[in-house]
């Protein structure tokens, strides 16, 4: 139980895939889905402790383990970004400030919630 007062947040990471399906990824978006179930049932059964759970779903992001992906095969990385509509990949950073935010109390109104940082990829 937390004291008078206190806050905690907790932020979970889950995927693109846990919304939209993609070509062999069976596994990962399964467990990317269960993330999200896992943030709302957390959500219900903590929010009377003062306890908010909220989880970030990220898009295709720029990182060193996707470039390393698309070192085999560089259409990968063209693929990936021709899907997004603002026409980038992500960037860590993009997912840091959607951290930020969520760690803050400007977001002190929301739990249970998903926030896509896609650059609108499952808007179409």
């Amino acid at each position: 139980m937390l004291a008078e007062g206190e806050r905690l947040t907790i932020i979970n990471i889950a995927s693109v895939t846990a919304i939209v399906g993609w070509p062999r990824l069976l596994a990962y978006s399964a467990s990317k889905g269960g993330v999200l179930a896992l943030t709302r049932a957390l959500a219900v059964d903590h929010a009377p402790d003062g306890i908010r759970v909220n989880v970030i779903v990220p898009g295709s992001t720029d990182t060193t383990q996707s470039r390393q992906v698309a070192q085999d095969d560089p259409t990968i990385r063209e693929r990936r970004r021709a899907g997004i509509l603002l026409g980038r990949l992500g960037t860590p950073g993009d997912i840091a400030y959607a951290a930020v935010y969520l760690a803050s109390d400007e977001s002190d109104f929301m739990t249970g919630h998903a926030l896509v940082v896609d650059g609108g990829y499952t808007a179409h």
